[in-house]
């Protein structure tokens, strides 16, 4: 899954019952699936649905109670053997128990349903997406979310991922519609009352989380990768804006088929296009039948950026790697979904860094995902990779950037330690001795172990079992007869006291002088340790940053990195940057230190590299808006990046590098927001343009300038973004503008976003973005208007991100109350187990709170010129 970083979670709390598999969150084991046979009957426009459904099971020891998972369904009948059945359903456990006359005996048995549910209005079990037509005429899409725990609200069943069996989904659909899922349509029936049915395949074994269903007015295009036909799937009229990724698709399934051994064992693969959006995810990997929100997979050159671009082809190579992590190998339970999640995201780097090498995606990541994963890290607040899971509650605050960025990271340790060939052959021994089944992570560093021949545990386990970032320094060089002596100890980053706790791992790492080949050692224990490196002159610690920690140097060492500046490798640089601003925010460096770095960077230096200064110097000045030093920091970061964006102008140029394209893109956005007088009147111009022209802005800079505009919005400039927002008819452009609406600095705007909130014009998923984008400038006021409106907000909140969408909303706040506010509203609203988002939130603030007065003296200085 590509999710939103928007912490997972829901207010109901899985309660225990009385097996002691229960009582952890699990099912019993004594009855377990093999085969579903599915039907289902949707009716889109009441908004319900009925099913029937035949489950041939496995009875592994005699029982007369048999446990499975239903919610939100009203079973009507139920047969277990063809003899009727009673039914108990415990709703807010989320349990459906069947209680047998008599006990069943061992062996194959068939236990059938029928019921009926309700269509969701966000991405719930099966929902709804509304949109108007090209020529404005509403329509509804159907699909289905199931990830983690929501297969339950489509059918009864035992939606654990370790219950893996065969399904066979018959639909009813409209018979001007197409439906689909994940294996091909076998028989679609002939038009009866309006309807037909299609019945599908019937899949291989996997987990339940994995069915999918859909059905609207849409149109598909294929292409065929060897055996394997691959196919688009979008609402009419749009199928032309998926080529990029149908063209992405062919040549990722090609790559991954290869990589991991094991070739897609589908006969197709959909993607397919929904014209909404998620609080909480982008994109989902059914096996087979891929879905995605819009944004994430259709290219429109008219009016995406590159970035777009760049983002689409990195979601298909996430959610396509997700086919072999995930779908053919699926972790044995939620506590080690950093197995699915952690590996596509770092496979979506690896896939698009090969077939994409113009733009630098390996050495790109140093400076996006690793700092992600670092900075979520670096707090009291974080937690292990793997980690404990037994309410529906934590699984699904489970979908967190240490899952996502963090797994990446340490799997990207892991090659670069092991070797790239020997890191590939232990995945392939994975995949091939655990198909179509369930592992732990420990399966994983097995095979790991095999194929390079030594144990791979113990640090692997440093790096999973416990939370926290390796802080490792050098304390002093020496060189002597060509030979460097270094002296390294460690310990742990942290931006809050707490997270400074002591604590070590065994850390793999590799170091090397500038010019010369690195030198690999493990850096263990508290206790200073000296290594020898072959060389003499500029030290790097960490060389090519592939492993996970963060480096800080000695005087000398650190002097001599911005001396010779240029000379070090741009992956060195970017991390060198990273490691520098993250120090000065935790307090163990100066941040003259960094500064002093910034100062190498020359103007016509690498665009990874301004990507990254004109990120933390912006993020810097973000952290004093609305205080004396807001004007002043705001005009050096303007003087610093202006020489930047003129250099490469403000259009871009035939046969540019997509690097300069975003890169461009960035300081536009960044320089906007603060309010450059030159970008904001160009932002001004094209928007006026939109009027007669709706691709008026250039698409390379369409979205920072939209966001330029948004965020110096007078009060009639707002108004006449209101009205292009109403005039659109592009569902996906429409929900970016109501995004926008809510980002002026102006409060009065900012109120008059909140007033659209109470109205009816906006769809449910529309007023959560709105709201949302509010909340960006102006927490306070977002957390207060959301208190006042709690069954308001609740309503159109989703289910899975209840529990942290009105922290999130208060994240950005400089209030010494807002931290109260939160814990009071969670103490009320939320169940215990519900909580964890909302203490990560406030605990957080207290970071940021205690960060920025610690920066406070050296910003003043920098501010002021010294």
């Amino acid at each position: 899954m590509t999710f939103t970083p928007v912490a997972r979670a829901t207010a109901l709390l899985l309660l225990s019952v009385s097996t002691s598999a229960l009582a952890a969150g699990r099912l019993p084991t004594n009855v377990v699936p093999t085969a579903y046979d599915i039907t289902v009957r949707p009716d889109a426009k009441a908004m319900t649905f009925t099913g029937a459904e035949a489950i041939q099971v496995e009875v592994n020891e005699p029982t007369t109670t048999i446990v499975l998972n239903a919610v939100d369904l009203v079973v009507d009948s139920a047969t277990f053997d063809g003899v009727a059945v009673t039914v108990k359903q415990d709703q807010e456990a989320q349990l459906l128990t069947v209680t047998l006359p008599k006990a069943a005996s061992k062996g194959a048995h068939t236990l059938k349903f029928t019921w009926s549910g309700k269509i969701n209005e966000s991405p719930l079990g099966m929902f709804a997406i509304d949109y108007k037509n090209p020529h404005g005429s509403a329509a509804r899409m159907l699909a289905t979310q199931f990830e983690a725990p929501d297969a339950r609200r489509f059918a009864p069943m035992w939606d654990e991922p370790s219950f893996k069996a065969t399904f066979t989904l018959s639909a009813e659909a409209p018979a001007d519609q197409l439906a689909f899922s994940n294996m091909p349509a076998t028989t679609i029936g002939k038009p009866v009352g309006g309807k037909k049915l299609y019945r599908f395949a019937t899949t291989p074994k996997m987990s339940s989380y994995l069915l999918f269903l859909g059905m609207g007015d849409m149109e598909r295009r294929t292409v065929m990768a060897g055996k394997t036909e691959i196919g688009i799937i979008t609402r009419r009229g749009v199928g032309e804006q998926g080529q990029y990724s149908l063209d992405a698709a062919k040549r990722l399934l090609t790559y991954y088929n290869d990589y991991f051994g094991q070739p897609y064992p589908l006969p197709k693969l959909d993607m397919i296009a929904g014209p909404g959006g998620s609080q909480t995810f982008g994109a989902m990997e059914n096996w087979g039948a891929i879905f995605y929100f819009e944004q994430e997979l259709l290219f429109d050159p008219k009016r995406a950026t590159e970035s777009n671009r760049q983002r689409i082809y990195t979601v298909v190579a996430h959610e396509m790697a997700h086919q072999w992590f995930g779908d053919l190998v699926t972790m044995a339970w939620w506590d080690d979904l950093w197995l699915n999640e952690g590996f596509a995201s770092w496979m979506e780097g690896k896939a698009s860094a090969d077939l994409n090498p113009s733009w630098n995606a390996t050495t790109a990541l140093v400076g996006s995902e690793r700092e992600v994963a670092l900075g979520a890290d670096a707090t009291a607040a974080t937690h292990p990779i793997i980690r404990k899971i037994e309410t529906v509650d934590q699984i699904n605050e489970a979908f967190d950037g240490i899952t996502y960025q963090k797994g990446q990271a340490v799997i990207g340790m892991f090659e670069s330690t092991l070797g790239p060939d020997v890191f590939r052959d232990g995945i392939r021994r994975y995949m091939a001795k655990y198909k179509y089944g369930n592992t732990v992570t420990d399966q994983l560093w097995a095979e790991l172990a095999v194929a390079a021949g030594k144990p791979v545990a113990d640090i692997a386990h440093d790096f999973t079992l416990q939370g926290g970032v390796p802080l490792v320094t050098l304390i002093g060089a020496s060189c002597s007869n060509g030979t460097t002596t270094a002296t390294l100890t460690q310990g742990r980053f942290g931006l809050d006291a707490k997270s400074k706790t002591p604590q070590t791992w065994r850390v793999p790492l590799k170091i090397g002088v500038v010019g010369q080949d690195a030198t690999s050692t493990i850096v263990q224990g508290a206790a200073p340790a000296t290594m020898s490196v072959k060389g003499c002159g500029t030290l790097i610690l960490n060389q090519g940053k592939g492993s996970y920690l963060r480096g800080k140097y000695d005087a000398a060492s650190h002097a001599a990195i911005v001396r010779d500046f240029r000379n070090v490798a741009l992956a060195d640089r970017l991390g060198t940057l990273g490691d520098d601003y993250a120090l000065a925010m935790s307090g163990d460096q100066d941040l003259s230190l960094y500064l002093a770095l910034t100062g190498a960077v020359p103007v016509d230096a690498d665009p990874l590299e301004w990507d990254m200064v004109s990120g933390q110097l912006l993020r810097l000045a973000n952290r004093f808006e609305d205080t004396p030093l807001e004007a002043p920091l705001n005009a050096r970061n303007m003087a610093m990046l202006a020489p930047v964006i003129k250099r490469i102008g403000y259009e871009a140029k035939p046969g540019e590098s997509a690097l300069v394209t975003n890169m461009r893109e960035n300081l536009i956005g960044g320089l906007g927001g603060i309010g450059d007088p030159e970008i904001a009147a160009m932002a001004r111009r094209y928007v006026a343009a939109l009027a007669t022209d709706a691709n008026a802005i250039p698409p390379a800079i369409r979205s920072p300038i939209l966001r330029t505009y948004a965020v110096n919005a007078t009060a009639p400039e707002w108004d006449a973004l209101l009205a292009i927002t109403r005039a659109e008819k592009n569902p996906v452009t429409r929900n970016t503008y109501i995004r926008l609406l809510g980002g002026a600095r102006d409060v009065a705007l900012a109120q008059r976003a909140l007033d659209l909130i109470k109205t009816d014009e906006f769809s449910a998923p529309q007023k959560a973005s709105l709201l949302r984008g509010v909340s960006t400038r102006h927490p306070d006021l977002a957390v207060d208007f959301a208190l006042a409106n709690l069954a308001l907000v609740d309503g159109f909140t989703e289910t899975s991100n209840r529990s942290t969408y009105i922290p999130g909303l208060g994240a950005g706040s400089d209030d010494p109350a807002m931290p109260a506010k939160l814990t009071a509203f969670a103490e009320k609203n939320l169940p215990e187990a519900a909580r964890g988002g909302a203490a990560r939130v406030v605990a957080g603030m207290a970071a940021r709170h205690a960060v920025t007065e610690r920066l406070r003296p050296a910003v003043e200085a920098w501010a002021a010129g010294k």
